[in-house]
């Protein structure tokens, strides 16, 4: 999205998308946002089941709008002209497993699913003890 490593940045990846690939200019910017973001979020583990439809999403659509014609396997060899989707299959996979079984253990998902539970056992606890001292 930024242009960092190498890349074509905001503006070129946008004339990419909607003049090369036909993609309407609001969805091509929803495409950039999602790869961008969600990845982002998959990285901290925030909202990662929505992060990752995210860009099973964009996979879905790689494959449908390039890669598809050149094949499953990768261009490793150099031997044909575009790339496969062995890749892509393997981020849906990926972002199949992240939706089903969450972010992890380590994510900020998990960090903020506990916290409320947390603090309504404290708050049973403390009614609790209010009633028996009544």
């Amino acid at each position: 999205m930024l242009g960092w490593f190498g890349g074509f940045g905001l503006s070129g990846t946008m004339h990419f998308f909607t003049q090369q690939l036909g993609i309407p200019a609001p969805f091509a910017f929803l495409g950039i946002a999602t790869q961008f973001f969600g990845g982002c979020l998959l990285i901290v583990g925030l909202a990662g089941r929505i992060a990752a439809l995210g860009i099973i999403g964009n996979m879905v659509v790689a494959v449908a709008k390039v890669h598809w014609q050149y094949g499953l396997f990768m261009n490793w060899f150099g031997a044909q002209k575009g790339e496969g989707f062995e890749y892509h299959l393997l981020a849906i996979t990926i972002g199949l497993l992240v939706v089903i079984r969450g972010s992890g253990a380590f994510s900020l998902d998990r960090l903020l699913a506990r916290v409320p539970t947390e603090l309504h056992d404290r708050e049973r606890i403390a009614v609790q003890d209010v009633k028996f001292q009544s």
